[in-house]
């Protein structure tokens, strides 16, 4: 088929058995409608005619409905969906896939034009339908990358199989609604799913805490794969979720890599391996949650009759965390329906092992009493350091054995420790490598079966067998500039990672410089930007996947006009900026972030912001749904002087906790006659900013009542600051936010 006309032909007219090829080249602004009647030996077929060398692109979606229908090798990129989902298993509310299959496809980048514009690009309906061995990344706009919607009979206990994907980097979303993967939603939590998730590779999908939100009923997740990704497996809603032969794996760092956190009744966790994560709280490699008492169904129930059992944890600070999410201390500025007071009841932690090779003094953390919960048969290494006695979980000499892909992990040691044996405890056949357990038993995930090499690393394993995202590095060229005009014809045809290099003297520009790719500006000694564009434009123009790093240079503008900014609009893909030893002067402002943007990180280091109307101005996410515009904010070393208003104004409203939640990261800085004109008389603005860290920095007559005002009970702290004629810093436990729920 060489085009839709063709294609919609083909498709109407084919017989069970038919193969409908999509010929090689660029498909735009197609909305393919897949329907037919295949059979289980006969499926009707579109491929690729070279599995990716067919490219969807434009506004472009493809909606399947009927039975055994399948489709295979395309590449979905440079588009938008005109739907609210890229590939639906479905045509109408009515017309649903049956046993469809989507199989060795990409979808890479195909992001919504606006980040608020919430999307899918997979939903499931109906039943038996397989997304298998595909590759998706890079989504930044709202909405779960897959869900699998259970509205209707036609879709309840549907057996859907998500298998040998690779789930690619999907960037922090900075706000809510950026899962993976979600299995239904609040209002079908208590309908029977009975969805596979299983052999995929998750690679940092980082877009909020939960990476595969379960708010069904019998879902399985196993053998998958979680590696260096800022969430965990949430059983969010819905009960009896078996979670087993799982990795989770950290650098051993990053506190936001997390493991499994659990909420509602009758989930079993069993066989898994936790390595290196230091995720703590939500993020904990074991997070069991305090409930709300008759809690309605959008919320959290009470965590009941669950067993976590056979799971190994190496190198995991703290890794059974218990009342996590109680908020009774919140009272005052929460209504009752949300403390989160009921703790968990009948649950059991048997048969684990953990080994730290640097002790840890508080293996188990109650955020309440963990009274409804039964310890046996759990032994630790803990390096020698001794920790609060717990019934059940018992000090041992343990070692260390490679068991492949840079993974160590205790196998032997423990073969004489008493087995715990609940009920139904036979049902667990196989540890973690698929061993069988009937003939030599033991705790922990892996058995002592000899010599293990695991591969669960090779990329080759899973998603589209013709596609990489390992990109070869490559070496920055550097592209040397004398004047304007060489500056603006360099940056438009450097490649991405180049460097633009000035040489000494001025450099005047009348319109914006475009940032649309990963660069450096840099000047060799002294290099000044003079910006004398119109009102109300910047200097430097941050478009999607534009990352400017700018590099001991001056920039000045008229006061009119802005050094950074955003697009107002069409903000499809994230931006950076890295601003190290220059010096900024006369503009309205320093950095102004519109509604919508996001950058992963903001940096400002070295650097003087001084004569500005306006400071760093991050604050247009007031829809207070839990969005903020960076998830990094830092400045060091760096002189603030003469800066009217919005110094630093970075915010996030709505009681939300499904995010990091910012980082505001302020040390040796000096801020001089700042904020005269700041109308709440607060220096630094960053209310609802979860993670804010001022240090050693000094404030000098600035005409203001406040400097800041800390968020008590979330990570906001203070130290060490020389005030002088500046208001004062003040923290308040508990903010009062807006719900969202």
């Amino acid at each position: 088929m060489a085009n839709i006309a063709e294609l919609n032909d083909a498709v109407k007219n084919a017989k069970p058995g038919e193969n409908i090829v999509l010929a090689n080249g660029v498909w735009k602004d197609v909305q393919i409608k897949f329907t037919g009647k295949g059979t289980d030996n006969n499926p009707i077929t579109i491929k690729a005619e070279t599995s990716g060398e067919v490219f969807i692109e434009g506004v472009s979606n493809l909606e399947i409905s009927g039975e055994y229908l399948e489709v295979e090798g395309l590449f979905f990129r440079n588009g938008q969906s005109p739907t609210s989902n890229v590939i639906a298993f479905r045509t109408s509310e009515k017309d649903v896939a049956n046993n469809c299959s989507v199989s060795n496809c990409v979808i890479l980048d195909f992001n919504n034009l606006e980040r608020d514009k919430d999307n899918l690009w997979v939903q499931f309906y109906g039943k038996h339908n397989t997304l298998d061995h595909c590759y998706l990344a890079g989504k930044t706009n709202g909405g779960p990358t897959v869900r699998v919607d259970l509205k209707g009979n036609q879709s309840i206990r549907n057996y859907h199989q998500i298998v040998n994907n690779h789930f690619g980097p999907r960037p922090r979303k900075g706000g809510a609604r950026g899962e993976t993967i979600q299995l239904g939603s609040s209002f079908t939590s208590m309908s029977p799913s009975n969805t596979t998730i299983a052999n995929n590779l998750f690679e940092a999908c980082n877009g909020e805490v939960e990476i595969i939100s379960s708010k069904t009923n019998f879902n399985i997740i196993k053998n998958n794969v979680f590696y260096k990704s800022e969430g965990s497996v949430v059983t969010r809603h819905g009960n009896y979720c078996l979670i087993d032969g799982n990795y989770f794996i950290g650098d051993g760092e990053n506190e936001n890599y997390g493991g499994i956190r659990i909420v509602n009744t009758g989930h079993w966790v069993t066989n898994n391996l936790f390595y290196n994560l230091k995720g703590q709280n939500f993020r904990s490699p074991l997070a069991i949650m305090n409930g709300i008492p008759k809690s309605p169904l959008n919320r959290y129930n009470q965590v009941t009759d669950v067993v976590v059992a056979y799971n190994t944890y190496v190198g995991s600070n703290s890794p059974w965390q218990f009342g996590v999410g109680t908020n009774i201390a919140q009272s005052d500025v929460l209504p009752k329906s949300e403390i989160r007071s009921a703790r968990p009841l009948r649950t059991e932690v048997v048969n684990n092992v953990i080994y730290n090779s640097v002790g840890d003094a508080n293996p188990i953390i109650e955020h309440d009493k963990a009274d409804g919960v039964t310890f046996a048969s759990n032994i630790i290494h803990n390096d020698g350091v001794e920790f609060a006695k717990r019934d059940g979980l018992t000090p041992a000499e343990l070692t260390l054995t490679n068991i492949g892909s840079d993974i160590s992990a205790p196998i032997t040691g423990f073969d004489d420790v008493e087995i715990y044996n609940g009920f139904d405890f036979e049902t667990i056949t196989e540890d973690l490598l698929g061993k069988p357990r009937s003939k030599s038993n033991q705790i922990g995930a892996i058995l002592n079966s000899g010599n293990i090499n695991l591969d669960v690393l090779d990329k080759t394993k899973y998603g589209a067998n013709w596609y990489s995202n390992v990109v070869e590095a490559k070496e920055p060229t550097t592209h040397t500039v004398k004047n304007s005009d060489e500056l603006v014809a360099k940056l438009k045809v450097a490649d991405n990672g180049d460097v633009v290099e000035l040489n000494d003297g001025s450099y005047a520009i009348t319109e914006s410089l475009i940032i649309n790719k990963t660069i450096t500006i840099q000047s060799k000694g002294k290099a000044e930007i003079l910006y004398d564009g119109a009102a109300n434009t910047p200097a430097l123009a941050l478009h999607p996947y534009g990352k400017l790093t700018l590099k001991n240079l001056k920039l000045k503008g008229t006061n009119t006009q802005y050094a950074f900014a955003s697009l107002k609009e069409n903000m499809s893909n994230h931006f950076g900026l890295e601003v190290l030893d220059s010096e900024i002067s006369n503009f309205n402002f320093a950095l102004k972030v519109y509604k919508q943007s996001f950058a992963e990180e903001i940096l400002f280091k070295n650097t003087s912001i001084s004569n500005c109307k306006n400071g760093l101005e991050l604050s247009e996410e007031t829809n207070d749904k839990g969005d903020y515009n960076t998830e990094y904010l830092t400045i060091n070393n760096c002189n603030f002087n003469n800066v009217e208003q919005n110094v630093i104004d970075y915010y996030r409203g709505g009681y939300d906790e499904s995010t990091i939640g910012g980082n505001l990261l302020l040390s040796n800085s000096t801020f001089t006659n700042c904020g005269a004109k700041e109308k709440n008389r607060m220096l630094l603005n960053h209310r609802g900013i979860v993670n804010v860290n001022i240090t050693k920095n000094t404030f000098k007559n600035n005409p203001v009542e406040y400097v800041a005002i800390l968020w008590g009970a979330k990570n906001n702290v203070e130290s060490e600051n020389i005030l002088s004629n500046s208001g004062k810093i003040k923290t308040e436990e508990n903010l009062k936010m807006k719900l969202m729920y």
